[in-house]
C-alpha cells in the first residue's frame, strides 16, 4: 500500500427534504384539513478515527463525499426520512483543516474518535406545523434547508513515541529494523527512505512506537532534498533520536545541520527532549571512538550513546534509555494534550449552522 499523508476533499451534507401541503380528504368525514407532514433532515458528514489504517490513500482515489437527502414530506402526516449520513474513515493521528490548510478544525488521536465535520439541513415543516385557530386550512409548506459544502484538507501526523532524525545514510532504517520487526528499505546510498516507517520497540517488558522518517539535508527549510514536508510525523513524539554517522569527517557539522533545520521548522520541535546516537561505531577503532565521542558531546552537552545497528553495540542500552524518555514524558504528551483539547470542545461542529 502507497503511503499518503495529505489529501484535499470535497464534502457536502444532505439537503434537507420540503415539508408537503396535503389535506385530509376521506368519504363520510365530516372534518378533514391540513395533514402534510415534514420532510426529512439532510445526512451529516462525520469523519471517524479508526483502527487498521496508517495512509491516507483512499482519499486520493476519490475526493469527493456527499451525505444522503431528506425525503419530502407526504400526506397522512407522514414525516420524510432522514438521510444518510456519510462517514469518513481515517487513521489516528489525522488532522483536518479548512480549505487554507492553515486553520485546525478537528485532530483525531484516539481510536473511536468522531467529530461533525458539516450537519445536514433541517427538513421543512409541512402545513400541518401551520394550522391555527384562525388559518384552518394552511396552504403552504417549508421548503427544507440546504446542506453545507466545503473543501478540507486531511493531513496524517503519525503517532509515535520516539522519532529518528538525522543525515540521509545515517543509520536510521537499519536501527529501527534492528530493534523492532518493521522492514523498511535499505541500501548504501542516499534517500532510501522516500516514506516514514513505524515499529514497535521492546524494552525491559514494555514497548514503545519508534518513527523513521525520510533524511534531511541542508537547506531543507527552503526546500531541498524532500524538504521539511515529513517533520510533522515526529511532533507528536515524546522525545528526539538523534542520529550522527561517526564515521564522517566533521561530525559536528552534521549535528549542527540537523539543528539548524529543526529550529527553521519549529522551535517547539527544536525544543524536544533529544538523545544523541552515534552510528556504525563498528568502522572505528578505540581512540577515534572516544575522540568522535568527546567532540560531540563538547558541542552538545549530552554525552552520545555509542552504537551499531550491524553488530548489536549498546543497542539494549540505548533503548532503555529511550524507554526512560517516554515512560517521563507520559504524563502529558503532545498526542493527549491535543485529545485533551478536542474532548473538550466536543459540543461544537466545525461547519454546523450557527
Amino acid at each position: 500500500m502507497k503511503f499518503l499523508d495529505q489529501a484535499k476533499v470535497y464534502i457536502r451534507s444532505g439537503d434537507g427534504g420540503a415539508g408537503c401541503v396535503s389535506f385530509r380528504r376521506e368519504k363520510y368525514v365530516e372534518f378533514g384539513g391540513p395533514d402534510g407532514g415534514d420532510g426529512g433532515s439532510g445526512g451529516d458528514v462525520i469523519a471517524e478515527c479508526v483502527d487498521g489504517l496508517n495512509t491516507l490513500i483512499d482519499y486520493r482515489y476519490q475526493q469527493h463525499f456527499k451525505a444522503g437527502t431528506g425525503t419530502h414530506g407526504m400526506g397522512r402526516n407522514r414525516t420524510g426520512a432522514d438521510g444518510a449520513d456519510k462517514v469518513l474513515r481515517v487513521p489516528i493521528g489525522t488532522q483536518i483543516f479548512a480549505e487554507d490548510n492553515e486553520t485546525l478544525l478537528a485532530d483525531l488521536t484516539e481510536i473511536g474518535q468522531r467529530i461533525v465535520l458539516a450537519r445536514g439541513g433541517n427538513g421543512g415543516f409541512g402545513n400541518a406545523r401551520f394550522k391555527g385557530p384562525v388559518n384552518r386550512a394552511p396552504r403552504h409548506a417549508n421548503p427544507g434547508l440546504e446542506g453545507r459544502d466545503a473543501w478540507l484538507w486531511l493531513r496524517l501526523k503519525l503517532i509515535a513515541d520516539i522519532g529518528l532524525l538525522g543525515l540521509p545514510n545515517a543509520g536510521k532504517s537499519t536501527l529501527l529494523a534492528s530493534v523492532s520487526r518493521a522492514r523498511p528499505k535499505i541500501a548504501d546510498y542516499p534517500f532510501t527512505t522516500l516514506h516514514p516507517n513505524l515499529g514497535v520497540v521492546g524494552a525491559r517488558g514494555h514497548e514503545f512506537v519508534m518513527a523513521d522518517i525520510p533524511g534531511l539535508i541542508a537547506g531543507a527549510s527552503d526546500g531541498a532534498g524532500l524538504g521539511h514536508r515529513f517533520l510533522g510525523h515526529v511532533e507528536r513524539c515524546t522525545a528526539l533520536l538523534h542520529l550522527v554517522d561517526a564515521t564522517q569527517d566533521d561530525i559536528v557539522a552534521d549535528y549542527r545541520t540537523i539543528r539548524h533545520e529543526l529550529a527553521a521548522y519549529s522551535t517547539d520541535l527544536a525544543g524536544r527532549r533529544e538523545v544523541i546516537a552515534l552510528t556504525k561505531c563498528d568502522a572505528l577503532d578505540e581512540n577515534l571512538r572516544k575522540e568522535k565521542q568527546h567532540q560531540l558531546e563538547s558541542e552538545t552537552g549530552i554525552a552520545p550513546v555509542l552504537i551499531s545497528a550491524v553488530s548489536g553495540e549498546n543497542i539494549d542500552q540505548l533503548c532503555d534509555i529511550l524507554l526512560n524518555c517516554v515512560r517521563s514524558g507520559e504524563a502529558e504528551t503532545p498526542a493527549k494534550a491535543a485529545g485533551s483539547a478536542m474532548q473538550q470542545s466536543a459540543g461544537w461542529h466545525p461547519l454546523e449552522r450557527g
